[in-house]
């Protein structure tokens, strides 16, 4: 069933437990990546097989090509397409969010928090919207990444390696929010923004 902010003011069915203003998003996401869960565990360890799995490909490389090539693939790697990359994750954000009806979706960006961020201005997430909003850049993004290392040969195999590193870690914000509902399993959580006042309320569906 859909919901409207209006029905979120009927207080005998839900209730607010969690206002997070966007001048505090950072930290919200360091609180949220240090609560344990089989979330985080998973997450750290991917980013730990990808740092392991381009190491691994920058030894395979080696003696093959000047230091000079590492180098410049090197900084591609961890500046360059990380930064390119960013319209095309947040682009990622947008599609299951237009898909699933929202109208108003909003691109934003905090340089004080380095942070890059979609919503939807005053349209509500059920939980399973907002897993799919929040998981589809990371998903596609490492597919990709990792079929190109496979096929692309030379020292592009070593820079996709560390962009795949790279990106994951960029995903941090993504597995924070989403850490939030692993922490609050027992809650069904509804969200929604107000992006006007910059705020993301969080509300608990009473039984």
């Amino acid at each position: 069933m859909s919901y409207s902010v209006e029905d979120f003011e009927d207080q005998k069915k839900f209730r607010l437990f969690l206002t997070i203003s966007y001048t505090d998003l950072i930290g919200f996401v360091f609180d949220y990546l240090k609560r344990k869960t089989w979330l985080t565990y998973i997450y750290w360890f991917f980013c730990t097989i990808f740092l392991c799995f381009s190491i691994f490909i920058r030894f395979r490389l080696r003696g093959g090509f000047a230091e000079s090539a590492f180098l410049l693939h090197s900084l591609t790697g961890m500046i360059i397409l990380p930064l390119a990359f960013i319209p095309v994750h947040e682009f990622l954000h947008v599609v299951p969010y237009f898909l699933s009806g929202a109208k108003n979706i909003r691109v934003g960006m905090d340089l004080r928090q380095y942070l890059f961020y979609v919503t939807a201005h005053k349209y509500v997430s059920s939980p399973v919207q907002f897993i799919i909003v929040a998981l589809t850049p990371i998903i596609l993004i490492s597919a990709a990444l990792i079929l190109s290392v496979f096929i692309i040969p030379g020292l592009w195999k070593w820079s996709l390696s560390l962009f795949l590193f790279v990106h994951a870690t960029m995903c941090a914000g993504d597995i924070a929010l989403l850490n939030l509902y692993i922490v609050n399993k027992d809650k069904k959580i509804y969200t929604w923004d107000d992006v006007d006042k910059k705020e993301a309320y969080f509300y608990e569906k009473v039984e």
